[in-house]
C-alpha cells in the first residue's frame, strides 16, 4: 500500500464528548515525494471504493490498531468530488490513541492528512520530465485515510479549530515539509 499525505483543511470541534472533524484532500496538487519524483492525485482518482459504500478507515498515524472513525462504525463520511475529497469524522474520547490524537491536535502537532490506497491496475500515467518524472494517480483503491505529523503531500494547509467558547486559538499556517520518500 502506498501513502500519500496532504495539509488539506482540517476542522474539529467539540461538543460533549464527542469531537466532529472535517477535513479536505485537495485533488490536482502537485508534490515532490523525493528528489525528481513528483505525483499528483487526480480527481475522484478514489471514487470506485467510495461509491460501492466500500468501509474506509480514518486512523491516526495509519495503524489500523488505532482507529478514529470508520464507514462500517457510521462514524465516518465521505464525499468525493471534482477539486477535493471531503471527510467528516465523529471522534469518541473513549479510546487513548483518541486522547492522545486530540491532545496531539490541539497542541500543533498533527497537521497532516494522509491516504493509505493501491494504485489499481492502468490507475497511473507516468510522464518524464526534464530532472526526473511525474506520476499521475487517476484510479486508486483508498483503503483508509490518516491524521500524520508529516505528511508527504504539502500543498495545501491544515486548519485545526477549537470551537469551545472559553478559547480563542488561531488555525496552524506554518510550512510543510514533504516526507520525500515512497512508502509501499
Amino acid at each position: 500500500m502506498l501513502w500519500g499525505g496532504n495539509l488539506g483543511a482540517l476542522e474539529l470541534r467539540s461538543e460533549g464528548g464527542e469531537t466532529r472533524l472535517r477535513a479536505t484532500f485537495p485533488y490536482g496538487a502537485e508534490t515532490e515525494l523525493a528528489p525528481g519524483r513528483h505525483e499528483v492525485i487526480a480527481a475522484r482518482a478514489f471514487a470506485d471504493r467510495i461509491e460501492a459504500g466500500e468501509d474506509i478507515h480514518l486512523l491516526a498515524g495509519h495503524d489500523f490498531n488505532k482507529p478514529l472513525a470508520s464507514r462500517a462504525a457510521g462514524n465516518l463520511t465521505l464525499t468525493d468530488g471534482e477539486d477535493a475529497l471531503v471527510i467528516e469524522a465523529t471522534i469518541a474520547d473513549g479510546t487513548s490513541w483518541a486522547r492522545d490524537f486530540l491532545a496531539a491536535n490541539a497542541g500543533g502537532l498533527i497537521r497532516g492528512l494522509s491516504p493509505g490506497f493501491r494504485v489499481e491496475q492502468g490507475g497511473e500515467r507516468i510522464e518524464r520530465r526534464a530532472g526526473g518524472t511525474l506520476r499521475t494517480i487517476t484510479r486508486a483503491a483508498l483503503m483508509e485515510l490518516s491524521a500524520v505529523t508529516k505528511p508527504a503531500y504539502g500543498s495545501a494547509q491544515i486548519e485545526a479549530r477549537n470551537w469551545e467558547t472559553h478559547q480563542d486559538r488561531q488555525p496552524y499556517r506554518g510550512p510543510a515539509y514533504a516526507l520525500n520518500r515512497w512508502r509501499v
